[in-house]
């Protein structure tokens, strides 16, 4: 029990240095990425993006804000002790940069332009450099998935890379990619009896359920398709619901059979399919938001490590689109109405 009761403080002073919606309007207000950096530096984010050269780009700071969230989630996982979840979250961070080289090939970027997308602290920490580097020294798409078939999943890229071929859609391997990882969780979430964390862990996989048959839906996919994105650990969403949102005939028939559930509050509103699934991404986000910031209502419980591995993720991402809306010039009010944070 020590180990957490320790890790579970440390998640305590973790959340305290979270920044305020506040100091997210503040950074957004910066006329220039220059600008930005300096106000990034008064922040607890200063060490992160020490080492971000000039010029910089949004990709650069996002770059050195993901090296600094991975050594955040390694000391959380090594202060807890051994944990299949923790190390699934962990998962996130490789995923994201495979996802980038395989979309970055079949775009035909060069290999200095895919570097400048990923960052490879999450990988030195657990040893697991060569893989990615295999990877993003391959010189095409086939080459790349070759590479990645010895690794535990190499299966699922090889099926995303020929469901790409087929329709073409970059995203398809966005989802396969996520797939790997709640498979992941959904497999860890079996070893657990902690009543909180298969709330909180539940919560991702139906996310990451649900939005896999919308937008599978929403691409025009077959059933045995959308069947093949679905992860078959289902906490709260049972098999027979996502199949009655397949058959449905549209994408607003098959948000409705979410009304008898409990995220009948997240069914968007609005008529327009496009806007109607990133309005549900939005919701459910928020909710996910929610439910890990409410993971510190009980003092030294596991779900609390699992709450500020999120919530450390969330700002990450947060900071990432406000460099990105400051190197783009977007208004800061559409910044702001775009963040995940608390209301």
């Amino acid at each position: 029990m020590g180990k957490n009761v320790y890790a579970s403080v440390k998640s305590y002073s973790q959340r305290g240095k979270l920044l305020k919606k506040a100091d997210l309007q503040t950074l957004a207000e910066s006329r220039d990425l220059e600008e930005l950096m300096t106000r990034i530096k008064n922040t607890i984010y200063g060490d992160a993006i020490s080492d971000v050269q000039k010029p910089y780009t949004s990709q650069s700071i996002e770059s050195g804000l993901r090296g600094h969230l991975a050594g955040v989630h390694y000391s959380i996982a090594k202060t807890a002790g051994d944990s299949d979840i923790l190390d699934a979250y962990y998962m996130k961070f490789i995923i994201s940069n495979l996802k980038q080289i395989l979309k970055g090939k079949v775009l035909g970027k060069s290999q200095e332009e895919i570097e400048t997308h990923i960052n490879l602290r999450a990988e030195e920490l657990i040893k697991q450099r060569d893989v990615i580097i295999k990877a993003l020294v391959s010189k095409d798409l086939e080459e790349t998935v070759a590479s990645l078939n010895s690794v535990q999943f190499g299966d699922e890229i090889s099926k995303a890379a020929s469901l790409y071929n087929e329709t073409k859609n970059i995203q398809i391997f966005d989802t396969y990619f996520d797939k790997i990882l709640y498979q992941q969780l959904g497999r860890a979430l079996k070893n657990t009896r902690d009543r909180e964390v298969i709330k909180i862990v539940g919560m991702d996989v139906d996310f990451y359920n649900l939005l896999s048959v919308i937008r599978g839906k929403f691409w025009g996919l077959d059933d045995s398709q959308i069947e093949d994105l679905i992860v078959s650990q289902t906490p709260s969403v049972p098999k027979e619901l996502l199949q009655r949102m397949m058959a449905a005939a549209t994408i607003r028939d098959a948000f409705a059979e979410l009304s008898n559930t409990k995220y009948k509050n997240l069914i968007p509103d609005v008529e327009n399919e496009l806007d109607a699934v990133a309005q549900f991404e939005r919701s459910f986000e928020m909710e996910l938001y929610n439910s890990s910031a409410r993971s510190f209502t009980k003092m030294f419980s596991f779900a609390t490590i699992i709450g500020i591995t999120k919530l450390t993720s969330f700002e990450v991402r947060n900071l990432a689109a406000i460099a990105y809306a400051v190197e783009q010039k977007i208004g800061t009010d559409i910044t702001m109405a775009k963040l995940i944070v608390k209301e």
